[in-house]
């Protein structure tokens, strides 16, 4: 399968290496000329560097053979847009748009967008749930269980306390997808410092759920 990502943000390279490593074919897609430097020492010809919004671009991604394309940069404008012109132009059968604001879900849905994925939504449905430390508790399991999403509350002994995103060793196949703290929602980047007690939602692969798991404890 072909899918094509546009956003090279933290979203985007956690699900450009889980696909990777689950042997299907990516092309992602960073606009930012830094952010695309740090990307291609590690995915080489798999990143291209380009706004996934403007025409030319989307044709030398190879849209017209892509069989997904996932837009998950920061704007949601630029991701409704990037979803139509697939649609609509390259005939791309599946798209999907992250969705940062929850109140634009509706319009993306009514405009052609395949799928919708919004972090805020997932939190906020979860923000009168308690749960004790350390427990995973399953959300919803994707492709007959090889990947989880899961909820969970950092222990005051885990390992992530304290450390910036971006300084974490994670295990290939996941993402931290948001946390909640103090009913406050985070979508989080490499800057994020996970605190006590902060509720984290978590996309793992099958193979990959025991190694992270053990980060929580």
């Amino acid at each position: 399968m072909y899918v094509i990502i546009v956003g090279g943000g933290q979203v985007g390279h956690s699900l450009a290496r889980l696909l990777m490593a689950e042997k299907h074919e990516v092309l992602l897609v960073e606009k930012d000329p830094a952010r695309y430097g740090k990307l291609s020492e590690e995915f080489g010809e798999s990143v291209i560097l380009g706004d996934g919004a403007e025409l030319d671009t989307l044709m030398d991604m190879g849209a017209n053979r892509a069989d997904v394309l996932v837009a998950v940069t920061g704007m949601d404008q630029d991701n409704l847009i990037i979803c139509q012109m697939a649609k609509i132009l390259y005939l791309i059968p599946k798209t999907i748009a992250r969705v940062n604001d929850p109140k634009n879900e509706e319009i993306f849905q009514s405009l052609g967008v395949d799928a919708t994925v919004s972090s805020t939504r997932i939190i906020g449905s979860l923000i009168e749930e308690k749960i004790d430390a350390g427990m995973f508790i399953p959300l919803l399991a994707l492709k007959g269980g090889e990947v989880e999403i899961f909820q969970t509350q950092l222990s005051s002994d885990s390992s992530l306390i304290d450390k910036k995103i971006s300084k974490l060793t994670l295990p290939q196949n996941c993402i931290i997808i948001a946390a909640l703290r103090e009913n406050q929602i985070i979508i989080p980047k490499g800057d994020t410092i996970l605190k006590e007690n902060d509720t984290i939602i978590t996309l793992v692969g099958k193979d990959a759920k025991d190694t992270f798991k053990k980060l929580f404890l």
